[in-house]
């Protein structure tokens, strides 16, 4: 494939790694809280970067950006967490210009996800585009290039059956719940976490398990009194998460902890105990599972276990490939455009100095010139000018060189587009 420069000095590039070639405890390594992406942002910001946008999910760590090349956001990705760079190096991929387009098109679709049409992530990508856009670090591309991902994702979601059956985390592990214990209605439940993904989970065993023994536990305990009273559940203070595992048949962890916060310590129990780990990093210690009486399972071994439609949505993955093709299409077509913006602004340039010269002579020459009415049709004259010279570069865009050429020399443009 062509490479080629997007902006003049820099490339645009996607770094990052995924549950592809990273376990669970290497993408704990480089996962970013929001305040971490605040401190990336403001790091990009002080470098000088034009654009940057942060995605950050329980299965991959990625960033978006224009730099001279990749290793300046791995340095800003690596400085800001737990991971080093070799670390990094060993599992991440690098994608450059309409590489990095393609990905963040198949990413944002959930072509990529870890449950094939998860469109939970498109949500990710519009949180990482107002950040960026909030520091100023969201240019016209980037921009551009969102708002296609977000069409292209609505359009797929709408137009084939992709998403149909178990597409997140938060699905799966209901169904595994649903598969794995008998008689669960009756069964007590504990979800440690009120973040998305616990949020996510708690509306999925409401309506699957019919379960009213539901008990929620956060560190800040209003944000799970939020989340409860839409349910009408149970809350219990931070305090008490020994005593309620002590009680539960079933416990969910689904904090944004950076350490594990249930361990072998926290629980004694006489009875099975299912303990589904939704985290990254993993908030569940390993050691649990010197118990008998434990099981741990843990999102990325939930990823894998899909039902019966996995078969039917990927049936529906040339559609979806279609229809990225057709956006992603006219994407890259308005790109090529903006390869001609500097000579049509030095057109436009040209012509407007042209306008006030003869409108500066005929002022002089006549004694009655209405220059308020010439200006306005001088300027719709240059409007339409340029215009068609702009939509004469797009219909040649296979060998537009020799366009631009002529424009230059006719109208005496090549210093002012080259200079």
């Amino acid at each position: 494939m062509k490479d080629y420069h997007i902006s003049k000095h820099q490339s645009f590039f996607c770094v990052g790694l995924n549950y592809q070639k990273a376990d669970a405890a290497t993408r704990g390594l480089f996962s970013l809280q929001d305040q971490q992406v605040v401190e990336i942002l403001a790091a990009a910001k002080a470098e000088g970067l034009d654009a940057l946008m942060v995605v950050s999910t329980c299965n991959r760590t990625e960033l978006y950006g224009f730099a001279q090349d990749p290793h300046t956001l791995i340095a800003l990705l690596c400085d800001t967490t737990h991971g080093s760079i070799e670390a990094f190096q060993e599992v991440a991929y690098i994608y450059k210009n309409k590489e990095a387009i393609h990905h963040l098109f198949c990413v944002g679709t959930g072509l990529d996800s870890q449950i094939l049409g998860d469109f939970e992530i498109i949500a990710q990508i519009k949180k990482g585009f107002t950040s960026a856009k909030k520091v100023g670090l969201a240019n016209p591309f980037m921009e551009r290039l969102t708002n296609a991902v977000i069409q292209a994702s609505k359009r797929i979601k709408n137009e084939t059956d992709i998403s149909t059956g178990a597409t997140s985390v938060a699905f799966a592990s209901v169904q595994y719940i649903l598969k794995q214990v008998a008689d669960v209605s009756s069964k007590n439940i504990l979800l440690f976490g009120t973040g998305k993904i616990g949020r996510n989970t708690c509306e999925n065993l409401v309506k699957h398990t019919k379960n009213t023994h539901i008990t929620l536990i956060n560190r800040t305990k209003d944000t799970a009194e939020k989340v409860a009273g839409k349910f009408n559940l149970l809350v219990k203070d931070y305090g008490d998460l020994p005593s309620e595992i002590r009680k539960s048949d079933i416990l969910v962890v689904a904090t944004g902890a950076q350490k594990p916060t249930v361990s072998k310590a926290l629980i004694h129990h006489n009875r099975p105990l299912l303990i589904l780990d939704l985290s990254i990093p993993q908030n569940v210690d390993p050691d649990v599972q010197e118990l008998e009486n434990v099981t741990l399972v843990h999102l990325d071994e939930l990823s894998q276990i899909t039902d019966g439609t996995l078969e039917k949505r990927r049936a529906h993955i040339p559609a979806a490939k279609a229809i990225i093709a057709h956006i992603e299409g006219e994407f890259n077509a308005w790109l090529e455009t903006r390869k001609f913006s500097p000579v049509i602004k030095a057109l436009k340039n040209k012509l407007q100095v042209m306008q006030a010269e003869e409108l500066d002579f005929m002022q002089k020459k006549t004694a009655y010139f209405d220059a308020a009415t010439a200006q306005q049709l001088t300027d719709r004259m240059i409007q339409k000018i340029t215009k068609q010279f702009a939509e004469h570069l797009k219909e040649v865009q296979d060998q537009p060189e020799e366009s631009v050429a002529l424009i230059e020399a006719v109208f005496q443009l090549k210093a002012t587009t080259n200079g």
